[in-house]
């Protein structure tokens, strides 16, 4: 059984999609710190061939918080941030397609940030046609006062795990041998290059899924997903 690990992000990049295609089980964080400035609820944009954060408001509230216990800002406007996409992308050549997408999941009213984050990565796996099975990290019975790679490895066990993959960016934070130590091949994923045409100028890399529907069909992103990237070991 294969599995990852991360904590959830607001429409990210392809490579958390090729993670979540990668795997059995996809558990996604929700009882961990959430980050201020990261990339928990903002994202980049393609506008007038440049990159743009575009980003969900939060409810002011303690930085110690984890993520579930954040909520989303009582005035967000959602009509603001929808209105944003639909002028950076209006004659994008798949903006039909993608927009009702955004919609939907811009419209989900929950204010709390966790299912509000995990209702929009469903719906776009979904769009997508991943079929990875996910779970909520705190509803897995382990010891969650365990931190960094012992929480990892907790979670590999509870869950049966015979090989974890972790992003790219994870790869040196953790010890290859301590996971074979317990049977578990440890490997990281490193997604390829994808350029593509961003209304004929010169390519932004690694913007938000939203630009990558928004100028690929979902038949050619499932390809891309599923196959365009390398699965590494420590010190390759």
């Amino acid at each position: 059984m294969k599995l990852a690990i991360m904590q959830p992000y607001f429409l990210p990049y392809i490579g958390y999609y090729q993670l979540i295609s990668a795997v059995d089980l996809f558990i996604v964080y929700d009882n961990v710190k959430y980050v201020k400035k990261g990339w928990i609820n903002r994202n980049r944009m393609l506008v007038n061939g440049k990159d743009a954060l575009f980003s969900l408001p939060l409810k002011k509230d303690s930085d110690a918080l984890d993520i579930r216990d954040r909520e989303l800002a009582a005035d967000f406007d959602r009509a603001k941030l929808l209105n944003q996409w639909q002028g950076a992308y209006r004659t994008a050549p798949f903006f039909k397609q993608t927009f009702p997408l955004l919609e939907e999941i811009v419209g989900f009213q929950d204010p709390n940030l966790f299912r509000y984050l995990f209702n929009s990565l469903q719906m776009t796996c979904e769009h997508l046609g991943l079929k990875t099975s996910f779970k909520i990290s705190s509803e897995v019975p382990i010891d969650h006062s365990l931190k960094f790679q012992d929480r990892v490895l907790a979670l590999c066990e509870a869950e049966g795990t015979q090989k974890y993959i972790n992003a790219i960016g994870g790869l040196e934070l953790y010890d290859a041998n301590a996971f074979s130590a317990r049977g578990i091949e440890f490997r990281a994923l490193r997604a390829r290059p994808f350029p593509y045409q961003q209304f004929g100028q010169p390519h932004v890399p690694y913007l938000s899924i939203v630009d990558l529907l928004m100028f690929n069909s979902v038949s050619k992103l499932g390809e891309i997903i599923a196959e365009n990237y390398d699965l590494v070991q420590q010190n390759v």
